[in-house]
């Protein structure tokens, strides 16, 4: 060990920076695609990369392996492994339908998008390349914006297909199995796509401890190299235990990482986000890249893995209402906007409901856990605004149960989600409207 390291502050300043490597490895083996056999057993290597898998229902309660989930669009997802070379990505028509595919590169940094907002939503191909890649692009994989360059060999694309409702699914699936990825020789001799398989070398179920974290994390690092002006940084956490050729910990690195992992990931979990006027709080602006913000880039992969850049879309969160009380299902809570001020947005906008104990969506009677410009039956005010309810029990009166987002008993958080945000929201001129608590006195609705 170099002299006059303090072993634990480069402890704590290596697993803040490594954090999202564990997270993506262990999400490559909690959502990469299960290997089976025809005899229903499970070969080595056990998992499929180079495949796109699409989930068929919205998700609801239990039914999500993320954290703070959408439930308006059907994901896509596929786990892209370029160390032998390019792959293609073809997409079909959707005819207009909001559509992205969100590419992380492995430091979760959102380095492109595919859909609406950038390349349309006409039939295309797309041509992801790993980091050096210097080949002459393929007639057809020439156009603007057909050229992805991967920062990491390993990406991982989620994507999200707006649905309609219920009736919309068929539709949504039809599209989904357009989506196809394939080898650029593949592609080019028109073969069928051909998953890979590989090994996630990840025991989802073992606790998070430090010879866990140091090995996953070690061999991410070998398989996704830094960025050149980060190698430096990186050499140093080596002290730590940390690094693409650090040996086994010993026992003081142990202790110290374990300690680093606690103490790192109960300052993630508290947050530090800022509290506006009105009780939301604004997520920063991430444009591609998280930079050197590695704090911010560790609490989103704590929090919400897969975000997508701001442009695409914003998440403004509400933990408390407009005097900073935290929200709470014991209370009830009213969210007016007034006329001509909904979210602006060029795609759509909705109210998640979560759970705060665990992030996750909020099992109600009505099924409802979102709520949002599609949302059918909604009541305006007499004046053209709209009134959401958002409390526990159902609203007396019909027009409110009709605009009523159920809540947990206990303590919860709200996500508005706003696709494709005009400028006025994405630069912070636009202000939600106050979440205010109706006082126990009032006439319940």
């Amino acid at each position: 060990m170099s002299e006059h390291v303090d072993l634990q502050a480069l402890a704590q300043e290596a697993v803040t920076y490594a954090f999202p490597l564990y997270e993506m490895a262990r999400m490559r083996a909690a959502t990469s695609p299960q290997r089976v056999d025809a005899a229903g057993a499970a070969p080595a290597p056990q998992r499929w990369c180079n495949v796109f898998t699409h989930a068929r229902r919205l998700l609801g309660p239990g039914r999500s392996r993320v954290v703070t989930p959408n439930n308006d669009t059907l994901y896509t997802n596929a786990w892209l492994d370029l160390r032998d070379g390019p792959l293609v990505i073809d997409v079909p028509d959707t005819a207009g339908r909001y559509y992205v595919l969100g590419l992380l590169d492995f430091y979760t940094n959102p380095f492109a998008h595919l859909g609406l907002r950038r390349t349309g939503t006409a039939a295309r191909s797309f041509l992801v390349t790993p980091p050096g890649w210097h080949g002459e692009l393929p007639a057809g994989l020439d156009a603007e914006g057909a050229h992805v360059r991967a920062p990491t060999p390993w990406v991982w694309v989620i994507g999200r297909i707006l649905v309609d409702g219920p009736g919309d699914l068929e539709a949504v699936h039809a599209l989904q199995d357009g989506i196809v990825v394939r080898s650029l020789a593949d592609w080019r001799a028109g073969v069928a796509p051909r998953p890979v398989p590989f090994d996630p070398a990840f025991d989802a179920k073992a606790p998070l401890d430090a010879d866990g974290f140091a090995r996953q994390v070690n061999a991410a690092l070998r398989d996704n190299p830094p960025p050149s002006d980060e190698a430096a940084l990186v050499a140093r956490f080596a002290d730590a235990g940390i690094g693409p050729q650090a040996p086994p910990l010993d026992a003081a690195r142990r202790q110290a990482l374990q300690q680093a992992l606690d103490a790192v990931l109960g300052r993630l979990r508290q947050g530090a986000e800022r509290i506006g006027a009105n009780g939301w709080t604004q997520p920063p602006l991430v444009e591609g890249t998280f930079g050197d913000d590695c704090e911010g880039r560790a609490r989103v992969a704590l929090k919400y893995i897969g975000m997508l850049e701001s442009g695409e879309a914003m998440y403004p969160l509400a933990w408390h209402d407009d005097r900073g009380r935290p929200l709470d299902g014991a209370h009830r809570y009213r969210l007016r906007f007034p006329p001509g001020q909904l979210p602006p947005v060029d795609a759509f906008w909705s109210i998640t409901m979560y759970d705060a104990r665990d992030y996750m969506l909020v099992d109600n009677p009505i099924d409802r856990y979102a709520i949002g410009d599609r949302t059918p039956g909604l009541q305006p005010d007499a004046d053209g605004g709209l009134t959401l309810h958002i409390q526990h029990a159902p609203p007396d009166a019909p027009s409110a149960r009709a605009n009523w987002l159920p809540a947990p008993a206990g303590g919860f958080y709200l996500c508005l989600r706003a696709y494709v945000p005009r400028p006025d929201m994405l630069h912070g001129r636009y202000a939600l409207p106050p979440l205010r608590r109706i006082d126990d006195l009032e006439t319940p609705a």
